[in-house]
């Protein structure tokens, strides 16, 4: 069985985060500067059988695409020329950064390290699988 790697895109910073191969349990693995995310995936892969990317998706309230989109896109594009035989599904991640934050003040995460935006993209890339599998009965 293979992993779901979440990747919530920007263009400086990329969270990520994978289930456990049995499709239990949602763990962030880094961030990684935009730049260096493609080598990071491929290196991964070589070491964990991945079967699906999970890439989030913003959405303004009104339901239309957010501006980030088209960058979205062009990481897919990357996506798919990079990893041909690996599926790639989108989930919406509308509030996941408020989400993100919320949930590491719940956590008692300290003040300086919620500032520390890497942390803020690795639980939000979290959170995008988590919402992902609850949606989809995994």
């Amino acid at each position: 069985m293979g992993r779901i790697v979440a990747i919530d895109y920007g263009t400086k910073r990329v969270g990520l985060a994978a289930t456990d191969p049995l499709k239990i349990i949602a763990s962030a693995i880094d961030t990684i500067d935009e730049p260096k995310v493609i080598d990071f995936l491929k290196a991964y892969i070589k070491v964990e059988n991945v079967e699906l990317f999970l890439v989030g998706e913003p959405f303004r309230f009104d339901g239309s695409p957010a501006q980030s989109t088209g960058s979205i896109n062009k990481f897919i594009d990357t996506l798919k020329k990079n990893f041909p035989t690996i599926p790639i599904d989108r989930e919406d991640e509308s509030f996941s950064s408020k989400e993100a934050f919320q949930t590491m003040i719940d956590s008692g995460i300290t003040k300086k390290k919620r500032r520390d935006k890497a942390i803020i993209d690795r639980v939000s890339a979290t959170i995008i699988l988590k919402n992902y599998m609850e949606n989809n009965g995994l």
